[in-house]
């Protein structure tokens, strides 16, 4: 008698080549940043580095700066996010196409922009600030430090609950509405006890996206904290400092951050296995015409509050085009600040974004189709590790991922440091989730009787694959590549620790003159940023027919 033996196919391969790959670029950087962080060469294994952390309140305290903020913008996010997204997807708001586009264009924007932009407004110097002082003879409020970092990242993020939220409300079957109504159920009571109700999940999945965004931000910390030090700045600090860099002391601070985010997304996790249920929207919800004062205070909450989220943008525009004396910016308008651009590597920052994003984008895209195949069409431990292990880089801060990859691949004999490949992987690895996470939900809406009809008819599985899978799957992909498009442009939390003048880009060249004091330049650089964003923002609304939910 003979023993089957279980072949192994293709796709099988792929798997452990898609494994080995992410062995390779993410867990080996961060295996080799744990041991930078318990092993120096003069003192072998230690906890040095971790005793010196928790040993002055003023390293330990950026554990407590960081989840202080975190958590109030995720508070704060929730509190105006939810209500703007209930209003919009249960009633027909006058103009509520406007108010999508402009929440998208608000959270797609790099953070540390909206920061420069209000310390232009509400800073010491800033425009709104003096003409309050010489109109009122009042004095605004400090911008910087928390409040300045919460009012930054709250306007910058809210968005993301209200997308996500537009997708629950929608699911809601109005016939549970309508019984809540029968039983006397109505007005905020109903709001309260059945609507959020019904989308508990979706409220613990968007809370955790806003604090891990928030809390892996650096560049609007960095920009607008002042004294209040977060972790990210703190990492930055310990790996870049002018005065002396401390590796192992950065590492062990990363190992912490990697750890914290950890237990956050556990948490999180648990959370929402609590509160798992489906629900089968057989009734969609009827949109209301708003009336009365109630519907005028509805469209006064909708239209400020993106007002106010847009305002920076708008700004950092205007603010390009005004002649600048050394720091203070004149009543005059020219080009002189583009021309100063120009001059500082605006032509190379604007090729090295084009080249690293698309490169990165080429790679994220190759991946993720793989990833969503594989999970959805080839179920198994092997493909639903490799999805989950691309997925750990999303909740971790990008200065982790930055520092992880200098470590790991800054040897003697093979070194990627200051080269665009190792600015790609890192955009590639962290970026990820946008477009795995959109194909594989597009995955699963696609029947699969489709690709068995053209294996019976003679095509092999890859050609099947490649001719009518890919094809099926293509609004999915594009979609979800253009979100990681945006967010791989506006990137710079791994990005700072990485580049240098021959690899700058955009966003690295805005943030580069807003330290150096060059604000109009600045604004220029800026401003064709947010050009960027704005043809990605178009793409994307094509592409997903205008849809008022998000994959990721």
């Amino acid at each position: 008698m003979t023993r089957s033996r279980k072949r192994v196919d293709l796709w099988t391969w792929i798997g452990i080549a898609l494994l080995c790959l992410f062995l390779l670029f993410f867990i080996y950087p961060c295996v080799r940043l744990m041991w930078e962080a318990f092993y120096t060469q003069e003192d072998g294994f230690t906890m040095k580095s971790f005793v010196k952390f928790f040993s002055k309140s003023y390293y330990y305290s950026t554990i407590l700066n960081s989840f202080k903020v975190s958590a109030a913008v995720m508070v704060l996010c929730l509190l105006i996010g939810i209500p703007f997204s209930y209003f919009f997807t249960f009633y027909k708001l006058k103009g509520r196409r406007v108010l999508f586009v402009l929440s998208l264009l608000c959270t797609m924007s790099a953070p540390f922009i909206g920061a420069y932009s209000w310390i232009m407004l509400l800073g010491r110097s800033g425009v709104i600030t003096k003409f309050v002082e010489s109109t009122f003879g009042l004095k605004i409020g400090s911008i910087y430090g928390f409040n300045g970092i919460l009012l930054v990242l709250s306007l910058k993020l809210f968005p993301l609950v209200m997308i996500y939220m537009n997708g629950a409300f929608q699911d809601i079957d109005n016939s549970l509405m309508e019984a809540s109504a029968n039983l006397g159920c109505t007005g905020v009571r109903r709001f309260i006890k059945v609507v959020m109700g019904l989308t508990v999940p979706t409220i613990l999945a968007a809370a955790l996206i806003v604090f891990m965004r928030a809390f892996a931000d650096f560049g609007t910390p960095a920009i607008i904290g002042e004294g209040f030090k977060t972790f990210p700045v703190l990492i930055y600090d310990s790996f870049l400092s002018e005065v002396g860099a401390d590796y192992n002391f950065a590492s062990a601070v990363s190992v912490l951050a990697i750890l914290l985010t950890g237990i956050v997304f556990l948490l999180q996790k648990f959370a929402t296995s609590r509160f798992t249920f489906t629900i089968n929207s057989l009734h969609p919800i009827e949109k209301k015409k708003p009336k009365g004062i109630a519907g005028f205070l509805m469209h006064a909450y909708c239209y400020i509050l993106i007002a106010v989220a847009i305002l920076p943008q708008i700004y950092i525009v205007v603010d390009s085009f005004r002649d600048y004396k050394g720091q203070v910016a004149q009543s005059t308008y020219s080009l002189s600040n583009y021309q100063n651009a120009v001059r500082k590597l605006l032509g190379r920052s604007i090729t090295n974004t084009l080249v690293i994003s698309t490169a990165a984008l080429a790679v994220i895209i190759i991946i993720a189709v793989l990833i969503a195949y594989l999970v959805v069409r080839r179920s198994s431990a092997l493909s639903h590790t490799v999805d989950t292990i691309s997925m750990l880089p999303y909740i971790m801060p990008g200065a982790v991922i930055g520092i992880s990859l200098i470590i790991a691949f800054s040897g003697r004999y093979f070194s990627l440091i200051g080269t665009m490949t190792i600015m790609v992987i890192a955009l590639a690895i962290r970026r990820m989730p946008y477009t795995s996470r959109s194909a594989t939900a597009t995955m699963m809406q696609i029947p699969i009787s489709t690709e068995e009809a053209s294996i019976s008819l003679g095509a092999s599985k890859l050609k099947t694959f490649a001719v009518i899978t890919i094809p099926q799957m293509s609004s999915g992909i594009i979609s979800g590549a253009i979100l990681s498009f945006v967010s791989i442009v506006t990137e710079m939390s791994s990005g700072i620790f990485l580049y240098n003048n021959r690899t700058i880009t955009l966003t690295l060249s805005t943030y580069t003159n807003i330290s150096l004091g060059s604000y109009g330049t600045a604004s220029a650089f800026a401003t064709i940023t947010t050009l960027v964003t704005v043809a990605c923002m178009v793409l994307y609304l094509l592409f997903t027919r205008g849809s008022e939910r998000m994959s990721v």
